[in-house]
């Protein structure tokens, strides 16, 4: 049984470097996690970027902020302390990462560790995409989260759990086989 955290980053992309902002991350059993980088580049955002994300981020001085280092270490053991604790190991095909329209995500959050290659093999290689899940079973209603709250990593991470009960609550009603 794959132990399911979702997430979101929010970053700062040119087209050819994508930069971390932010993380948040939850799982199905109400763990959380969140940082803010200190190492982005706040001059190299976009003005859509400046007032949906950087607006939103606590104050310079909040202990959210954080060294990519930091976050990296903190974010291997917030994933594989429940799958360490179950099995007494941890087997990436245990950990299953979730996020909408995720590929940006999973870039930005295995460049934590360097190039690809360095991701930590308990770290699943991939993200599973809810939008493309939400695509395959036909569309149904999903939560929604108020504007004002968007592009928030946490509040984003958090709305991916709700998209997810929502998406597997229809799945069941429906009796739709589940081919993950």
């Amino acid at each position: 049984m794959a132990y399911r955290y979702f997430y979101d980053c929010e970053f700062i992309e040119d087209g050819r470097t994508i930069d971390l902002v932010s993380i948040g991350v939850v799982d199905e059993h109400g763990r959380e996690y969140y940082a803010v980088s200190t190492e982005f580049d706040p001059s190299r955002a976009i003005d859509w970027v400046r007032r949906n994300v950087l607006d939103k981020l606590p104050g310079p001085a909040s202990p959210l902020w954080k060294g990519r280092a930091t976050i990296r270490d903190e974010l291997y053991e917030f994933l594989i302390a429940p799958v360490r604790k179950k099995s007494g190991s941890h087997p990436g095909e245990r950990i299953e990462m979730w996020a909408w329209y995720g590929a940006y995500d999973h870039v930005v959050f295995a460049q934590l560790w360097g190039a690809m290659p360095e991701l930590p093999r308990a770290l699943p290689r991939m993200t599973k995409d809810l939008r493309q899940r939400w695509d395959d079973l036909g569309r149904p209603e999903l939560p929604v989260a108020d504007d004002a709250d968007l592009h928030d990593a946490l509040t984003d991470a958090k709305l991916n759990l709700e998209r997810w009960a929502a998406l597997e609550a229809f799945r069941r009603e429906r009796s739709i086989p589940d081919l993950r």
